[in-house]
């Protein structure tokens, strides 16, 4: 640590929180992370997708969502469900989501999320090169099996060249020529060449031995109190820093609380399987119009991940929604059968959702030296460098260099 360092306390041990970590022991500071579970089996970081998205310039609320939702809402299977309970904490949500569902707001934030896409897929080829892991930059297919779901791709492929960003549309023959290693059952799609993936383990075991190089703790604790300056775990120990950084995903929402913030958030749950040795394994990462399901090679591993549960903070798996996913993965990969993954077990985690589709990412409005950075839903991994990068040019009390105003953390009041 430099002689103007500053004592950082990050509070939460993902993907974000150890990109935070990790920029800012980069820039001189020591850093404390503060994890409730060190083996991340709780965390929505270790069993995702693990892909890098330029491509996703599109916010959840999205013209159409709320429509195609409530069609799903009735079929067990379906990859998105909203579990209609009595909270008011989820009326809100939901009211704020559908204000947002349009045109209007989804061409406000394709700049802000190509910028911040960009930026982060720079900060992640930079980071597997300097801590030598394997980051796979071959780009990612948008799959579809209908004419409607080619024609709505090809329209985000248009909207993806107006801001600068590579997009193809593919025939078969085309996708068979960038995808030699799996049969796939689909009418084309769009080629994403920006796109990236790679193993999120192999991330998270990058970013601790970054941090621990650079002198950064891990403390092994869950934060249960938040005043300016100190944290009160659930043992009753307290922590002081000078600033504090709030990146637990939806855990982040009862510490926002003790500063009078109530954040509109909830927990998207998502879930994956993933084949220890499949015969054959694709080379691109790919996702599935239709079933809305990722699919990501990883080494000799091939994980298949989705669905949207707006559930709250409830983990139970739901079988009829996992076996949707399975479905859905082997229409379009049909060397699969569904029985591959009869024993395996399923991972579950929980994104953190705004309503709006995008992160909060800024001070807490009235305490300075507080950080908020959650809420980065299906996005985290993909920005979880750019979000570190910010926040350290917060602590250093530089201009960001992107304009953060939309994604202020009390931009809902």
């Amino acid at each position: 640590m430099s002689d103007s360092g500053k004592n950082i306390l990050v509070v939460g041990g993902g993907v974000i929180g150890l990109s935070i970590a990790y920029s800012l022991s980069k820039s001189g500071h020591h850093v404390r992370i503060m994890e409730r579970d060190p083996s991340l089996t709780d965390s929505c970081s270790s069993g995702n997708a693990g892909m890098i998205v330029p491509s996703h310039f599109i916010p959840l609320a999205a013209p159409g969502v709320i429509s195609q939702g409530l069609k799903w809402m009735l079929n067990p299977k379906s990859p998105f469900f909203l579990r209609p309970r009595l909270d008011p904490a989820l009326a809100r949500w939901i009211w704020l989501f559908m204000r947002h569902s349009n045109q209007q707001h989804v061409q406000n934030s394709a700049e802000l999320l190509r910028d911040l896409s960009l930026l982060s897929r720079r900060l992640h080829l930079e980071l597997a090169e300097q801590e030598n892991f394997p980051l796979v930059d071959k780009g990612l297919l948008m799959l579809c099996q209908s004419q409607k779901g080619l024609d709505e791709e090809a329209e985000v492929a248009e909207s993806a060249h107006r801001l600068g960003l590579e997009a193809e549309v593919i025939n078969l023959t085309r996708l068979h020529e960038l995808e030699p290693n799996a049969k796939i059952n689909a009418k084309g799609g769009v080629w994403f060449p920006q796109d990236c993936h790679l193993d999120p383990s192999d991330f998270i075991q990058a970013l601790r031995r970054g941090i621990k190089k650079a002198g950064g703790e891990f403390i092994d604790a869950e934060a249960e109190n938040l005043d300016d300056s100190t944290i009160v775990t659930k043992t009753g120990e307290k922590h002081t820093a000078d600033t504090i950084v709030l990146a637990g995903g939806i855990a982040t929402l009862n510490l926002a609380r003790d500063l009078g913030l109530k954040l509109p958030m909830q927990g998207g749950k998502g879930y994956s399987l993933t084949l220890p040795k499949p015969l054959r394994n694709p080379e691109l990462c790919s996702l599935l119009k239709e079933g809305r399901v990722a699919v990501t090679p990883m080494g000799d591993q091939l994980r298949v991940a989705g669905t949207m549960e707006i559930c709250g903070k409830d983990t139970s798996i739901s079988k009829p929604r996992l076996q949707g996913i399975i479905e859905s993965f082997c229409s379009f990969y049909p060397e699969f059968r569904p029985a591959d993954f009869d024993n395996l077990t399923p991972w579950v985690g929980l994104r953190p959702c705004s309503p709006d589709g995008l992160p909060y990412l800024g001070k807490a409005p009235g305490h300075e030296k507080i950080i908020i950075a959650t809420g980065h839903a299906m996005m985290g991994l993909s920005l979880a460098p750019v979000t570190g990068h910010l926040v350290t040019q917060l602590v250093n009390n530089k201009s960001p260099s992107l304009d953060l105003s939309a994604l202020d953390p009390a931009r809902f009041g």
